[in-house]
């Protein structure tokens, strides 16, 4: 009787606390775009106005339902949606008909992660532990792009689809490879007694690697090497394969330095952006003159210059934060992707089936190291790369992978073996 009144309470508690961060989100939406209402140059469209509290209520429904359809963790999708409302604030506040676009996309990212996780709830066991399988999917994406790609930044990840749409499959490739090395571990015991088939994974990770090294696309690349070491640091701890992987990996770094000519631009502007400042520097310079012209509290939104910033919509969406809503604001949000990595890794290590838990582990670790490069790119501490911050930037191919990804991140937190309210 005890323990069923204490786990009622713990359940109650959790359900006030959920409510009251909703509202709270709902709050800080409201007044964001409150303040980008007075504070805009120009007199305020209808379409602006019905945008915003479009986007308001649109994100208001789906934090009180989702969790409660889903049965899994009530936060991660807040927290998403947190992070993803400030940079649809950001995104509309630079273009309007980018932020138009950002709620079609957030709309239809949700309708397909609903998808995706009534598909896992219904036929989990046709998706569980395919390592072939998902080394195929993945190896498909990598063969269509170098077939169709075209070349951007360097690299030649876009492909064309109709007028004016393109489609980054690269970033669905991340989708695949997940659940690749969720089946190698899911699927250890059967994989390693085929001949060589305890370095399947390995194999596997170059081949994609060196893939993405006739693409030009590096970025991507380094979030598949992060997912592929970290998963057999957990799973596996042959340490000594580990430590020649490192060694392989900086060698892999060196031979693109010295083969692409975009990387050494890179390299040259992260050094000394201001030898080249009318050129390839200007980017960076600027999103460094913004950060620092915000200071602590920002200049407030709609009274900076975030439009002085090259593609501040994606690349640099973290700087042009930072420049109307404060230091403050871009440690907020660097908190949030923490808290969000915490929850996955937390749902990873305390479910009792390998394949649930790398693949929440290797979703967790996908949205670290994008949120990390991307931060460390911006605020100069290592070279740009061609990849964009989860749920903050714009881009639609990055919204709909991120989302499905998200998807089944809350399929494994409903999952575990052991209930979560229960931790």
């Amino acid at each position: 009787m005890k323990t069923n009144l204490k786990r009622f309470n713990s359940s109650q508690t959790k359900h006030n606390y959920s409510k009251t961060l909703v509202w709270l989100m709902f709050l800080i939406q409201f007044f964001g775009f409150f303040l980008l209402l007075i504070n805009q140059s120009q007199t305020p469209s209808i379409e602006f106005i019905g945008l915003g509290l479009a986007f308001i209520i649109l994100t208001l429904i789906i934090n009180i339902f989702f969790p409660r359809w889903t049965q899994g963790d009530s936060l991660l999708i807040f927290i998403v949606n947190m992070i993803y409302s400030i940079g649809f604030i950001m995104i509309t506040r630079i273009n309007l008909y980018t932020g138009r676009s950002h709620v079609i996309w957030y709309l239809l990212a949700i309708l397909v992660s609903c998808f995706v996780f009534l598909v896992l709830s219904k036929a989990m066991n046709l998706f569980k532990n395919k390592f072939f399988f998902y080394f195929t999917v993945t190896l498909i994406t990598f063969i269509v792009t170098l077939v169709a790609g075209q070349v951007s930044g360097g690299a030649k990840n876009w492909i064309q689809i109709g007028n004016g749409l393109t489609i980054q499959l690269s970033e669905f490739a991340k989708i695949g490879f997940v659940f690749m090395i969720a089946s190698f571990y899911g699927d250890y015991e059967k994989i390693k007694d085929y001949k060589y088939g305890e370095y399947y994974l390995n194999i596997a990770t170059y081949l994609f690697i060196g893939l993405f090294f006739l693409q030009g696309e590096l970025g991507t690349a380094m979030v598949f090497f992060a997912v592929f070491i970290f998963s057999m640091f957990v799973y596996e701890r042959r340490y000594w394969l580990i430590a020649i992987n490192f060694m392989l990996a900086f060698l892999g770094l060196f031979i693109a330095y010295q083969i692409f000519g975009h990387i050494r631009v890179r390299f040259k502007i992260w050094q000394d952006p201001w030898a080249d400042y009318h050129g390839g520097g200007y980017q960076l310079i600027q999103g460094l003159f913004a950060i620092a012209s915000g200071g602590l509290f920002g200049s407030g939104l709609g009274l900076g210059s975030p439009n002085l910033i090259p593609v501040a919509s994606s690349d640099f969406i973290f700087a042009a934060v930072a420049e109307e809503m404060g230091v403050f604001m871009g440690i907020s949000i660097i908190l949030l992707f923490v808290i969000l990595i915490y929850k996955g890794i937390k749902i990873a290590l305390s479910n009792q089936d390998v394949f649930f838990s790398s693949l929440a582990f290797g979703i967790s670790i996908i949205f670290a190291s994008q949120a990390l490069v991307m931060f460390g790119g911006v605020l100069k501490l290592i070279p740009l790369t061609g990849i964009t911050t989860p749920f903050l930037s714009y881009g639609g191919s990055a919204t709909l992978s991120s989302f499905i990804l998200l998807a089944v991140i809350q399929f494994t937190s409903s999952k575990k073996k052991v209930r979560y309210e229960e931790q």
